[in-house]
């Protein structure tokens, strides 16, 4: 039987905007911000110089039938929504590569600041540069889980007809991933396993 509460996880979003007004964790959330808000900008232009061409070469590819050309409309607006989602998917995850260590030991100070209890025994910047390589590997686990489901839905999204579930099927899917992303960095300080917060999550699904 599904567990969990969805009300109860909307809730978790308020409390995360209160905690980042924190004066000792706002530092670890404006410098991956400014990291992704440069890394969204370079996305978002070089998208605009070849949206349209990807766009093109991909409806070059539906049969010339009558029916399907009088849903042209449709198709470029169902394959547009799959591009900016497999697009938008990518760069987060450079872009969390990037900010993982600093996501790390935000997870950390924030239970420090919630339970009171130290996680670590590192408090400085030495922390979060120790933390590089374990960092790193764990957002590999993660891509190399990422990757297989994401081409078989890609596939999808291309398929004439099928395609039609493909932006239901990315949004539901990118939810999980995005669930796995961010509850993964407190699991990671206390060494659970990947897998093993997959199962965690599996069985708390909506909280």
């Amino acid at each position: 039987m599904r567990k969990g509460n969805f009300f109860r996880g909307l809730g978790y979003l308020a409390e995360g905007f209160r905690l980042i007004r924190q004066p000792r964790l706002r530092l670890f959330v404006i410098i991956p911000l400014i990291i992704n808000v440069f890394l969204f900008a370079a996305m978002f232009y070089f998208m605009a110089l070849g949206f349209e061409a990807l766009i093109a070469l991909v409806m070059g590819w539906l049969p010339d039938w009558a029916w399907l050309q009088a849903l042209d409309w449709l198709f470029w607006l169902l394959y547009g929504v799959v591009i900016l989602l497999v697009m938008a998917y990518g760069f987060v995850i450079v872009a969390t590569l990037i900010g993982a260590p600093f996501y790390g030991y935000l997870a950390e100070l924030t239970e420090k600041y919630l339970t009171g209890q130290e996680i670590s025994t590192d408090d400085n910047w030495a922390a979060i540069i120790k933390d590089i390589p374990r960092a790193l590997w764990r957002e590999v686990q993660k891509i190399t889980y990422y990757l297989p489901r994401a081409i078989v839905l890609l596939i999808i999204g291309l398929i004439p007809v099928v395609n039609l579930v493909a932006a239901v099927l990315w949004f539901l899917f990118n939810s999980w991933m995005m669930s796995l992303q961010y509850v993964d960095y407190p699991a990671d300080n206390h060494k659970v396993s990947f897998p093993a917060l997959r199962r965690l999550l599996g069985d708390t699904r909506l909280s």
